[in-house]
């Protein structure tokens, strides 16, 4: 997968500045500029070839303390010369006018956030008065500083038989799918309230769920396991893949983690129901997804083993909202999910770059980028000198709704029964205010498909001949007026 730009330039310095632009500040905010609707197969090509060699001279972005800022390349001579010529004025020019420009531009100071179910106010300056001290830009900042930030990694051991240490350029979706669920432990173990201490010694169970996402095949939610998971979905090293088979991957490796657990007597590592919210025939036949109670409530009496009547659940829902753009009727409903107490954001990004979408402002679709290049870290060594601090970023990157690829998949994480109802209640207003397009129903039944039969020409008019067998939605079907292009669906 071709890169999202990699570094956010320093607020100090404006876009276009031919001098080398670093995260200097603690706190940036970077803004994904619209680039031209369409390009040229060269310029793809080309595209391509400036990210990834621009790539090979970035200075990898280190954090300190609880900031992310770059450190200084550990060689130089021939490669320092090439760096400072491919980030001269003329080719950065160039590279910006074919990838498009990263530029700085502050979030609006007038409008909230929304943030993984939490509202803030957008306002950099401190709460006064009667204001929610809790609800300040200052808050936000360490609320969004919290999330555990997964990217790619390099050095970390091969995976399987294959040479692969690293996952530059391919993993992106992989990383991004992590972030998602280590957000759920986060809230199922913590609470949403949780923050991350700004000294050690952290949270026990904070460094466990980190250790989950080692890289390493000792690791529960690995890039080596998972992709051992995902196998059969075409997950495999090097390769692209689409959140549907993410989604499917996350419900294999939960129920082998568990079935593994159970022989061990050990604990689960992943302590919810995994549920794949899909259409008809699996979303293999396009239509809503349907949330069914009726089926939420046997997968969680078959977690529990009946000892329970609920248990906690991690809702996914793969979505394509579009051909090669997002429908615009779906994005005041996308972010309206962002509302939502059980919100664990949204996989996606910009076509061909995953990215952990995690909040809304406005137009602005607020997340966290998985396309930092940073050394692989041993999360089962000794916690005392482990490099936690990579883990988290301050740098808040957004980027238009209208850029999202279609291809996405929302998250969301009911702690109990009362919970799961909350969020049925909101899934069912919102489908409300859909105007016939909901991103998806909730139902307390499977609704079963309408057949109509299906006779051969020799057996027109007799009916006991005619087939059943092949049968479809009827509700399922647009009207034939339809404009192509108004209501692309949900295809899986």
């Amino acid at each position: 997968m071709r890169d999202l730009p990699e570094r956010a330039l320093d607020s100090e310095n404006p876009a276009g500045n031919s001098d080398d632009s670093r995260d200097k500040d603690p706190i940036a905010v970077v803004s994904e500029e619209k680039s031209a609707d369409t390009k040229s197969s060269k310029a793809s090509i080309l595209a391509s070839f400036l990210s990834s060699t621009l790539a090979m001279f970035e200075t990898r972005m280190e954090s300190s303390s609880d900031d992310c800022k770059a450190t200084k390349p550990t060689s130089y001579g021939l490669s320092t010369a090439v760096s400072n010529v491919m980030i001269s004025g003329p080719i950065r020019r160039l590279q910006e006018r074919i990838l498009g420009t990263t530029r700085m531009e502050a979030l609006s100071s007038t409008s909230e956030i929304w943030l993984l179910g939490k509202c803030y106010n957008a306002s950099a300056e401190e709460s006064s008065g009667g204001e929610d001290p809790g609800n300040s830009y200052a808050e936000f900042l360490e609320d969004f500083s919290s999330r555990i930030w997964i990217t790619y990694r390099k050095g970390f051991e091969p995976i399987g038989d294959t040479k692969f240490t690293s996952d530059v350029n391919w993993g992106c979706m992989i990383r991004s799918s992590q972030m998602l669920v280590a957000q759920a432990l986060l809230s199922h173990h913590l609470g949403r309230s949780w923050r991350k201490p700004s000294q050690k010694p952290y949270d026990p169970k904070y460094i466990e769920i980190l250790q989950l996402f080692g890289d390493s095949e000792a690791c529960a939610f690995s890039v080596h396991n998972l992709l051992r998971a995902g196998r059969h979905y075409g997950l495999a090293a090097g390769s692209w893949l689409g959140p549907y088979a993410m989604c499917r991957t996350w419900e294999t490796i939960t129920r082998a983690n568990r079935e593994q657990a159970n022989l061990d007597k050990g604990k689960e590592s992943l302590p919810m129901v995994v549920y794949i919210v899909s259409g008809d025939e699996d979303g293999e036949q396009g239509g809503a997804p349907v949330v069914c109670t009726d089926v939420v409530a046997r997968l969680c009496s078959s977690f529990n083993m009946a000892l329970h009547a609920w248990a906690p659940i991690l809702l996914l829902v793969p979505l394509v909202l579009g051909l090669e753009r997002i429908n615009p009727r779906y994005i005041p409903l996308l972010q309206e999910t962002f509302s939502f107490p059980q919100s664990l954001g949204i996989l996606g990004g910009k076509p061909g770059a995953s990215t952990y979408i995690v909040g809304v402002q406005e137009d602005k679709a607020l997340y966290l980028d998985p396309h930092e290049v940073q050394q692989a870290v041993d999360l089962k060594s000794d916690s005392s000198e482990v490099d936690y601090i990579s883990y988290h970023c301050r740098t808040v990157r957004h980027v238009p709704f209208d850029l999202i690829d279609p291809s996405l998949a929302i998250g969301f994480h009911c702690r109990d029964k009362d919970d799961f109802e909350d969020f049925c209640s909101r899934a069912s207003q919102l489908g409300d205010k859909s105007n016939g397009a909901p991103l998806f129903t909730v139902t307390q039944f499977p609704q079963p498909s309408k057949t109509v039969p299906y006779c051969d020409g020799d057996n027109v008019g007799n009916s006991r001949n005619c087939m059943m067998d092949n049968t479809f939605d009827v509700e399922n079907f647009g009207d034939d007026d339809a404009q192509p292009g108004e209501d692309e669906w949900q295809i899986l």
